[in-house]
């Protein structure tokens, strides 16, 4: 099996910058502070998981003081994301790392559902499958795990819609590639989705 690799993408969770569909319900600093949360978690599941390596693909720059407020464990790598809309982004990284012949995890930090036994369970199901997701429900994804690459999966999506993950799953099906998609989980994006934050998470 290919080496595989989780990449982590990061907002820097300042204030008026990260989670702003939550500023009318948190404030500019306390939607700051819950990214802030969410992404140390995620960043803390993925390490737990200990199935491959652990990349933080970040915005604005990964030399922002911000970062260093974190515990962030020696190994990890840092990457930007540079310019372009969501799907130029996560495309660029997805090539970058399947080119070097790695398995690749393309993982936001607004779900804290997904956690290390279901990145074990994706990381099991790229055994059999070239391309797993884990949905959301607000149409979206959590996580995609790719095997190969194709711009196609990333290109003509509407990004933050409900169609994101519909559309992209068509796109894999026109491809022929074996699919799978785990267990819905819920995002943390909008004042409503406050309700999924597990118990004395905050």
């Amino acid at each position: 099996m290919k080496a595989l690799r989780i990449v982590l993408f990061v907002k820097a969770p300042l204030a008026g910058f990260a989670k702003t569909r939550l500023i009318p319900k948190l404030g500019e600093q306390g939607a700051a502070d819950l990214a802030a949360t969410l992404f140390q978690h995620a960043l803390n599941q993925a390490v737990l998981a200990n199935i491959g390596s652990v990349e933080l693909c970040v915005t604005p720059d990964a030399q922002h003081p911000i970062w260093s407020s974190f515990s962030i464990p020696d190994g990890i790598h840092w990457t930007e994301q540079g310019d372009g809309d969501l799907g130029e982004r996560l495309s660029r990284a997805a090539q970058r790392v399947t080119d070097g012949g790695e398995t690749v995890l393309l993982m936001g930090t607004d779900c804290p559902a997904l956690d290390s036994a279901c990145l074990k369970n994706v990381a099991q199901s790229l055994r059999d499958n070239d391309v797993c997701m884990v949905p959301v429900s607000d149409g979206g994804y959590a996580l995609l795990g790719l095997n190969q690459y194709q711009h196609a999966v990333f290109s003509g999506i509407p990004w933050s819609t409900d169609k994101v993950a519909m559309l992209t799953k068509q796109k894999i099906a026109a491809m022929n590639w074996r699919f799978a998609a785990l267990k819905e989980l819920n995002d943390i994006d909008e004042p409503e989705d406050l309700k999924y934050l597990p118990d004395g998470f905050c």
